[in-house]
């Protein structure tokens, strides 16, 4: 008896502030979609920068005038530097081969290149990628090598952006969140001001805090679990047309959101909408009533 009468007055109390109800369940809504998106894009980031360092291969180009005893001489340092996982010596011909699969669709560039002005490399795979500096500082000044380079500049800057962009939806998940937890505790005010004179009775006949609060917990409750389901859709929205979409073409460059990733979002985003709105409501309530 006394769950059906807390059920049925959930129910009454979200359509009696239908409106305020519909503006809480929107900006939850929001607020988690913003807190879902942020935790992809960080999964995302975090499994592209695993992968790139992974792959990441340092490439020492020597001079057009190296010599054969300078070779020898930095061959033998590479052997023995326990930085270095593997070697893989890249002669002109082998570099003007790398080239045309590089731009074979510039038949123009192509032919304009003579292997004669690639340079000779060596390509190094690191126990560490992360350690690819400290690699550019022991032989950049090193007789016969011209240059150092690495990819990680580049990656550096991809991933400050994502960084940014990670931070950004983050931020304003929160500035939402703030919003949402704002909206539930008027709306609980609301709700309780136009209860007052069945909430005094309550307490006079004796019945219990948590009888009295729990209608008005759940009200907050029910309205963050419906966020939480508009969020996911919104979150799907994202991955279809945005992902599988618009930056469907940048799949190689970009780890996939899949399916599962998108699903696994859900119980974060139903427990935060779910507990945060409780325990809004029940702050509210216990300076607003005094129960």
């Amino acid at each position: 008896m006394r769950l059906k009468y807390v059920l049925s007055e959930v129910m009454v109390g979200l359509w009696r502030n239908v409106t305020m109800t519909i503006a809480m369940i929107i900006t939850m809504a929001v607020s988690l979609t913003m807190l879902g998106a942020s935790g992809l894009i960080y999964v995302k980031v975090a499994e592209m920068k695993e992968l790139y360092f992974e792959n990441i291969e340092v490439s020492i180009f020597l001079e057009t005038e190296v010599t054969e005893e300078q070779k020898t001489a930095i061959q033998a340092k590479l052997d023995v530097d326990p930085l270095i996982e593997s070697v893989t010596y890249v002669n002109k011909e082998e570099a003007h081969e790398d080239f045309e699969e590089m731009f074979r669709d510039s038949p123009d560039l192509l032919s304009a290149i003579d292997p004669e002005v690639l340079p000779e490399s060596y390509r190094l795979k690191l126990v560490n990628p992360q350690e690819y500096q400290a690699i550019g500082e022991q032989y950049a000044e090193i007789e016969g090598v011209d240059q150092v380079v690495d990819r990680s500049s580049v990656l550096d800057k991809i991933f400050k952006l994502f960084s940014a962009g990670q931070n950004i939806a983050l931020v304003a998940a929160v500035a939402m969140a703030v919003a949402a937890l704002l909206l539930v505790a008027n709306t609980i005010q609301v709700a309780a001001y136009s209860k007052r004179r069945e909430v005094a009775v309550m307490k006079l006949v004796g019945a219990s805090n948590w009888f009295i609060q729990a209608p008005f917990v759940l009200e907050a409750v029910v309205a963050g679990l419906i966020g939480s389901l508009l969020g996911l859709g919104a979150l799907a929205g994202l991955k279809i047309f945005l992902f599988d979409g618009a930056l469907s073409a940048l799949q190689g460059l970009f780890a996939p959101v899949s399916w599962g990733e998108v699903l696994l979002a859900f119980p974060l985003m139903a427990a935060v909408g779910g507990l945060i709105s409780a325990i809004t409501a029940w702050v509210t309530l216990r300076f607003y009533l005094r129960v």
